[in-house]
């Protein structure tokens, strides 16, 4: 029998100042200990509907009692959504606006076992022992360009494409998902969220709200913070803790 373990968890999304529809999407199920972002693909048709698909097909996935079960049961679904949206493909040559195409990043949590599931540059971060950990790894050509080429944050930055995804559902035939697995602790935190927050808040920031204990004034101090700067972005986080 399934016992039920006290997460406690909020989530928010806000459209920013700029934009003119939100495009990102979030699930919150604390009783399957199941969290995820999704972030559409800015500038592409349909990143909303996209985002919006993965999130509603995560939620229906059936509540198995086998934690590694759970775990395939996420990345078949995911693959098969890589290429439903594959097939919205329009390739002309010299245009992308056909791809419909997003992030996600998914946290999966029972008893003391976790896994965080990603693609794209939406990410997962641990509070755990009064220090930030980030869990998962940008699939960005910034990411790429220091990893690879072994260029400074400041000079990866500086590229003029260095927000471009490498990796995401829906743009390309063949999806690779990074998954890590970890041993929950007691009094971890975690939060999920698109590139629009964590590009307008600080580390210390994100630090000094994943400290609170509730998540829903966390979510507020975070979002106050990323408000105050440009938003330039959809904004959306998803705060889990027990």
């Amino acid at each position: 029998m399934r016992v039920a373990v006290p997460w406690r968890s909020a989530a928010r999304t806000d459209i920013g100042k700029i934009r003119s529809r939100n495009e990102d999407a979030f699930l919150d199920c604390p009783q399957q200990g199941m969290w995820v972002v999704a972030d559409g693909m800015g500038g592409h048709q349909g990143g909303d509907v996209a985002s919006q698909l993965i999130v509603a097909s995560l939620a229906d996935l059936p509540l198995l009692d086998d934690f590694d079960e759970r775990l395939k049961s996420v990345r078949q679904c995911l693959h098969w959504l890589n290429r439903r949206l594959g097939q919205e493909l329009t390739v002309i040559a010299g245009r992308h606006d056909g791809i419909m195409g997003s992030t996600v990043v998914l946290l999966l949590v029972e008893g003391n076992r976790g896994a965080c599931i990603w693609a794209g540059d939406s990410r997962c971060y641990l509070w755990r022992g009064q220090r930030l950990y980030q869990l998962s790894r940008d699939h960005s050509l910034q990411q790429h360009l220091i990893d690879e080429q072994r260029m400074s944050i400041a000079e990866a930055k500086a590229h003029p494409d260095a927000h471009a995804l490498t990796r995401a559902i829906g743009a390309a035939a063949q999806l690779t998902l990074d998954v890590l697995e970890f041993e929950v602790h007691p009094g971890d935190a975690f939060l999920l969220c698109s590139d629009g927050l964590y590009q307008n808040v600080s580390r210390a920031a994100l630090g000094s709200a994943l400290s609170l204990t509730a998540p829903h004034l966390a979510l507020q101090c975070l979002f106050d913070s990323a408000l105050r700067g440009s938003a330039r972005d959809n904004l959306t986080a998803v705060m889990v803790r027990q």
